[in-house]
């Protein structure tokens, strides 16, 4: 097997245009350009036999709506597979696990992963039962397509990758990292049109500056994302 000291991240999609360009700025071209990690886009339409490089049909139940099929995504997952070991095969669904911080924190130490954007009415439930490891969504509503919770993915997760951020500690003080939000923030100047940082803030007394930030971060959790408290 082909073996790579980088994460790679392998993404089927119907859309390749729709997805090229969140992952080709900012941290995400950053880590790639370090050689953190390498992003590689397909169009799951080079893995259609059909002459016209149709990947959909439709449902045998009669269901309005297109269907994608399930030969070319076996023939991308196969010849992707055959190149090397994947931790996960993830595809995105609006009915997968809820997508969040602990998820991209687990995803961030695997070594190689597909993700099949989802499209359409959806992919044949033969592929979700047979190649498919893990299905995720990134909210509860529907995109057209699969392809910007794909970018989603991909941003919080490599953005995680050890050297892929300027400040190494900025990643772990991002919200949510340990179930809460994260408390405000300020700078200068001190004080605009009357609005004043707060004191403690200007105290230089790090401990007490430690503890304000941890009361405001479990209050503004406790406000404006309580179900976060009740998780285990």
């Amino acid at each position: 097997m082909h073996k790579t000291s980088l994460m790679r991240i392998d993404i089927i999609t119907v859309l390749p245009e729709l997805i090229e360009s969140p992952l080709n700025h900012s941290i995400v071209q950053r880590a790639k350009d370090k050689g953190l990690c390498e992003v590689v886009v397909h169009n799951l339409r080079d893995f259609s036999s059909d002459k016209h490089r149709k990947v959909d049909d439709y449902a045998f139940s009669g269901d309005a709506g297109m269907v994608m099929m399930i030969e070319p995504i076996f023939a991308a997952i196969s010849f992707l597979k055959s190149q090397r070991d994947y931790d996960e095969i993830i595809y995105t669904s609006p009915d997968g696990e809820m997508f969040s911080q602990a998820k991209a924190n687990y995803i961030s130490t695997l070594k190689n992963i597909i993700i099949l954007c989802g499209h359409y009415k959806g992919i044949d439930q033969r592929v979700r039962d047979h190649l498919i490891t893990r299905e995720i969504s990134v909210g509860d509503y529907v995109l057209t397509g699969g392809e910007l919770a794909a970018a989603i993915i991909v941003d919080s997760t490599v953005r995680l990758l050890p050297g892929a951020m300027g400040d190494e500690m900025s990643a772990l003080t991002d919200s949510f990292q340990d179930n809460l939000l994260a408390p405000p923030v300020y700078t200068r100047p001190a004080e605009f049109n009357g609005w004043k940082v707060p004191e403690i803030l200007l105290s230089g007394n790090t401990k007490l500056i430690d503890e304000w930030k941890f009361e405001q971060s479990l209050m503004r959790t406790r406000k404006f994302r309580p179900d976060l408290l009740e998780e285990d």
